[in-house]
């Protein structure tokens, strides 16, 4: 068992540096935001899925970026395969990675009732 979620583990990190090369160099749509960051790939047990996380440094063309990089897939599947050793390149789906505004949201409210139980104190 610990075999195999290391394997998934590898193919991950390996998909997650090509991804970033591919974005870099080979995606020409001019819809796509420049600076899109890979900050995460899960890839099933089975090696059949791979869910990669986007960040954006303008958040504003979150959809664009989600429409061009799932309209890409098949593309960017083809390049990895010509770059990763694997006998079956996973599907690839993009999901827009939100941890970071829930981990600003959660501070603020942190912050918040900090502040207020301060303030309740004086």
């Amino acid at each position: 068992m610990v075999k195999e979620s290391s394997r998934t583990y590898r193919v991950a990190d390996q998909i997650q540096r090509e991804l970033a090369d591919i974005l870099r160099k080979g995606v020409k749509d001019p819809r796509l935001p420049e600076m899109v960051t890979i900050s995460d790939v899960s890839v099933s047990r089975d090696l059949s899925v791979a869910t990669i996380y986007f960040t954006l440094v303008d958040e504003e063309r979150r959809q664009d970026a989600d429409f061009v990089l799932n309209r890409a897939a098949g593309f960017i599947r083809t390049e990895l395969s010509r770059r990763i050793q694997l006998r079956s390149v996973p599907q690839l789906r993009f999901r827009y990675d939100d941890s970071i505004e829930k981990g600003e949201h959660i501070e603020s409210l942190i912050q918040s009732a900090l502040e207020s139980d301060r303030s309740s104190r004086h």
